[in-house]
């Protein structure tokens, strides 16, 4: 709308303009038409890309699920799956790695372990099966055997079950868990008591042995009855090793013990091999014992924190040097309150 002033009175008067919209309209339904083809190209290309995005993303997810399932179809523990990056999902996927060579090597030195307890206990069943034969073949034939023979056999069968009783209750002690249980015998013990008292029973074995005994006051936290049964086996190793009227040095100092005999000692490629389970020097296989005894020295110091060394004796001399290290201190601390 404009005003205009006519020529002849200059009186104001209107002028009204008027323009079809259809264009206009026209033109907005086409932007509409385009904005609804844009949005939807727009959402189905976010669709597209959002998933592709996430399969991608996802896709260790979908091997480690994968791989899961194989292990709880088939029980093959061991499977790995390959791992890219450096993110939550690469984490993921190490640390299902590591599970799952956990479980194999668990698995491994468990049926490791039930295969060589079989093969030790072969022997001894086997010794006992045919003393037992020969005694009852002799009492069905009605021809007794000689009392010496017999008195020879009796005293096998005795040494052979107390190889067995020794080996189960070896392999007791290697089953017990590696993390001490709520309620086991843990506490704040005289590890110079403990190894006296490991002493004592030791003499009992080697009477004819000599002993320098050096032993300084500390305190450790362990399991009382574990830590001398690992202690016992240092020494039996020392007593069985030693010669004939031979001397086993036995010091504690600063929370070191050392156990030193002077028999053959131990040969350097063997030295690797000392603490696995049922191994046993091709040398001293032809004496008792199960190849146990420093396995369980190994785990027991292990649960008690320390660490423990076998090897040759540093002094140059014959013998071998069995070293404990256990975290402690020379004097007991106070009791709690209750």
């Amino acid at each position: 709308m404009s005003v205009t002033y006519s020529p002849i009175n200059q009186e104001p008067a209107v002028l009204l303009t008027a323009l079809p919209t259809r264009s206009v309209q026209d033109s907005l339904e086409q932007l509409a038409f385009v904005l609804i083809g844009v949005a939807a190209l727009g959402i189905l290309g976010a669709g597209i890309t959002g998933r592709v995005v996430a399969r991608t993303a996802l896709k260790p997810v979908d091997h480690l699920t994968t791989a899961v399932e194989h292990i709880a179809r088939t029980e093959e523990v061991g499977t790995t799956i390959p791992v890219h990056g450096n993110d939550e999902i690469a984490r993921l996927s190490n640390s299902f790695n590591s599970m799952s060579t956990a479980l194999a090597n668990s698995r491994e030195r468990q049926t490791r372990l039930i295969a060589d307890a079989g093969h030790e206990l072969r022997t001894p069943l086997t010794s006992l099966r045919t003393n037992v034969d020969l005694l009852i073949r002799s009492d069905d034939t009605g021809r007794p055997l000689p009392p010496a023979t017999r008195t020879k056999l009796l005293a096998s069968m005795k040494a052979q079950m107390q190889e067995l009783t020794v080996l189960i209750g070896d392999l007791l002690q290697l089953s017990r868990p590696d993390t001490p249980r709520p309620g086991q015998n843990v506490a704040i013990i005289p590890f110079h008591d403990i190894a006296q008292r490991a002493v004592d029973r030791a003499k009992l074995r080697g009477p004819g042995l000599n002993y320098q005994i050096a032993l300084e006051p500390w305190y450790v936290r362990a399991d009382p009855a574990a830590l001398e049964r690992a202690i016992m086996n240092l020494l039996d190793n020392a007593v069985k090793y030693s010669p004939p009227a031979g001397t086993v040095e036995v010091a504690l100092q600063h929370g070191r013990l050392t156990v030193r005999d002077h028999g053959p000692g131990i040969p350097a490629d063997e030295l690797q091999y000392v603490f696995d389970r049922f191994w046993r020097s091709p040398s001293s296989r032809q004496l008792p014992g199960s190849g146990l005894g420093l396995s369980i020295v190994a785990q027991t110091i292990q649960d008690a924190g320390g660490q423990v060394t076998l090897g040759p004796a540093r002094d140059g001399g014959p013998g071998a040097l069995a070293i404990v290290r256990l975290p402690g201190a020379p004097e007991s601390p106070p009791e709690s309150p209750e």
